[in-house]
């Protein structure tokens, strides 16, 4: 996969009297490229994103941490599409039966088929994941902008709102919330759209992301204070540039690499979030198989069918585990000191 630049090398004689050689090369060296060896060959530079891929596909761990991380959401999106087998089948097959050729994650307590359900679950916790993870990036991006840019009293009056979102207890407010709301969301949306586990989505979403964005925020807001002082944004200011127009065409695709590492990392804290809500018995309702429903269905039968408890475990730890390495990966590309 690893190539080596572009080169161009140029037959031109450097013994000539005044330099004339080395004079020719440095005229061909048009921008985008630069004299390497002496002066015997020009090189294209890569550019920044193309030398963060280069850096990222050398760390091995992150590229096979993308590799399962991308064949996991082919197999469950896809996978999930074309299998004839129905997640909602009880009593379809013998109950608790071990993995087979048949059925190859076995069969829960009501005779389903461990397999689709897994598939299909794949599909609710990986949306869950994703869906959340780009809103609280988003308000955390917008936030941290406008207080690391403005500063004086807007930042801080964000930053304390921010420490106060902190501050709040997660897993009891996410516990209250879906027990308070759950059942009237759902039936809303039951009446309004005809499906109330969509209701059931959209609220676990919006209490996910609106406990999981400070973390982006803050990172934003440092990134803003070290990049509004630049000379480019001085220069900006000077032509006239709106403060929107450097918020967003200067300054923020110069934060680009940490706001990116963190929307990585927070679909894992999502997808984990979201499985301990279901766990907990106030995730989806029974009928939806996330993976954490089909954890919290199998907590009795640990002894006598581990399978059933086994593998939605093992896609959990495997989806997170494959998107965290994607994020260290990520942060060592994108690092500006490492340019090899």
């Amino acid at each position: 996969m690893s190539q080596a630049s572009p080169e161009i090398e140029l037959n031109v004689p450097l013994g000539s009297a005044g330099g004339g050689g080395g004079s020719a090369l440095a005229d061909l060296a048009t921008p985008g490229h630069r004299l390497v060896d002496g002066g015997m060959r020009l090189r294209k530079q890569r550019s920044l994103w193309g030398n963060a891929f280069r850096q990222f596909r050398r760390h091995r761990l992150a590229m096979a941490g993308a590799i399962v991380f991308g064949f996991l959401v082919v197999v469950v999106f896809v996978g999930a599409s074309v299998n004839p087998e129905d997640v909602n089948s009880p009593y379809a097959y013998a109950a608790d039966e071990a993995p087979s050729m048949a059925h190859p994650f076995g069969t829960d307590a009501l005779g389903q088929d461990m397999f689709s359900r897994i598939l299909w679950g794949g599909r609710v916790s990986l949306g869950v994941g994703i869906v959340a993870a780009a809103f609280a990036v988003g308000v955390g991006t917008v936030v941290g902008a406008i207080a690391g840019f403005f500063g004086g009293a807007v930042d801080s009056t964000l930053m304390r709102l921010t420490d106060m979102f902190i501050s709040l207890p997660q897993l009891a407010l996410l516990l209250l919330v879906s027990f308070l709301f759950k059942q009237s969301i759902f039936d809303t949306f039951e009446e309004r759209f005809g499906s109330g586990n969509l209701g059931i989505f959209v609220l676990i979403v919006i209490v996910i992301s609106a406990l999981s964005w400070m973390p982006t925020a803050r990172l934003v807001r440092a990134s803003f204070l070290s990049a509004k002082e630049k000379e480019f944004v001085e220069a900006a200011r000077a032509i006239g540039a709106t403060r929107g127009s450097i918020i967003a065409k200067h300054i923020l695709p110069n934060v680009m690499s940490p706001i990116i590492v963190a929307a990585t990392l927070a679909v894992g804290a999502a997808i984990i979030t979201e499985s301990a809500l279901s766990f907990l018995g106030l995730g989806f309702p029974s009928d939806v198989p996330t993976w954490g429903t089909m954890l919290f269905e199998a907590r009795d039968r640990f002894t006598f069918a581990l399978h059933e408890a086994l593998f939605p475990g093992l896609m959990i730890f495997l989806t997170v585990l494959a998107i965290n390495y994607v994020g260290d990966g990520l942060r060592d590309a994108l690092d500006p000191r490492k340019t090899q």
